[in-house]
């Protein structure tokens, strides 16, 4: 095909169903929902949670340079880095999660 005379037409109910689809996300983008980002986790006993005080460190399960995890409604949607934005915390998405990824997390909830 060299213009756009030779495209094939869509039938009605298709471009129908497409408008519908479009209808349908415009319904949900209101929605509102959590995002978070996970820094790292660890497990502790109980007592050493209640021995913690003013400047104890917590080591969690990540290292410095690995990518955060950010969730939506508990659900791993992306990964990305921290940045700052006019003195606030930011985050930057590096990496969209599979959607074998972001299905697993919400098999996990169910």
């Amino acid at each position: 095909m060299t213009d756009m005379s030779d495209a094939p037409k869509l039938d009605a109910d298709f471009a129908g169903e497409a408008g519908l689809g479009r209808n349908n996300m415009r319904l949900l983008a209101d929605i509102p929902v959590r995002m978070s980002v996970e820094v790292g986790s660890t497990q502790l006993r109980l007592a050493e949670i209640m021995t913690l005080g003013e400047g104890s460190v917590v080591q969690l399960d990540r290292q410095a340079d690995e990518l955060l995890d950010i969730m939506v409604n508990g659900t791993l949607v992306a990964r990305g880095e921290v940045v700052t934005v006019n003195g606030r915390y930011g985050i930057r998405v590096v990496d969209i999660a599979s959607t074998e990824a972001r299905l697993a997390g919400l098999e996990r909830r169910a």
